[in-house]
Formats: C-alpha cells, structure tokens, sequence
C-alpha cells in the first residue's frame, strides 16, 4: 500500500512539475500563437491560463493529501517483517567446538568478597 502510494506520490509532483513550468510567469499561460491560429480559438490565452491554473490546484492538493496518508500510514504501528524470516534452513548450522580439553580442574568462580588469609601476614 505504501509502495502504491509513493510511486502515485511521484507521478504527482513530476506532473506538477511540468504544470508549473508550462505556465507563463504573467499570467499569460502558453499564449503561443495568438487567439486565432488553427484551432480556431478553442482555446484562449485566457482560458489556457484558468485551465492550468485549476490543474495546479488539483494537483497540489491530491499532493498535499497523499503528503499527508503517507504520514499516517508510515507512523502507524505494523508487524515488521523480512524475507530472511520466511526463509527456512536447509541444513543445521554448526555448533561452536569447545575449547581443548585439559586436565585440570576449571578455576573456581570468584568469590564477592575476598578469603581471610591461611597464613598470617608478617607485619
């Protein structure tokens, strides 16, 4: 759904982009060629500038809106989950060897609090 979304999200704000920029800076909007020309003033300077200008608005606002669910959706707690978890193990991993086997005895854990002394202490 968030993948969707974002790909929807880019398609928006490329197409806002073009919009934005097909516009002239006066408020002329593509007034190339006149009023006459071949299409026999289908379209006015005017009423291509009120067109793109409508177009801009819808399209900030579904961008503004889209903005805004991915927000919602991205914040909202879900189950995280990985490939590497659906995956299962062909073979046992290997177990750790021990350390070499000696002889002697393995130390004694250390004590919290040290030992009197067996011997006394020359002063």
């Amino acid at each position: 759904m968030l993948l969707v979304l974002a790909v929807i999200q880019i398609l928006i704000a490329i197409a806002l982009i073009a919009v934005i920029l097909i516009q002239r800076s006066e408020g002329g909007g593509l007034g190339i060629g006149g009023g006459g020309g071949g299409m026999g003033g289908f379209m006015t300077a005017r009423g291509t500038s009120n067109l793109l200008t409508r177009v801009t608005a819808v399209l900030a606002a579904l961008f503004l809106g889209i903005c805004l669910l991915l927000a919602v959706l991205g914040t909202a707690p879900r189950e995280r989950r990985s490939f590497v978890d659906t995956m299962t193990p062909s073979a046992p991993s290997p177990s750790i060897p021990a350390g070499p086997a000696s002889s002697s005895p393995a130390p004694a854990p250390a004590e919290s609090s040290p030992a009197t002394p067996s011997a006394p202490i020359a002063k």
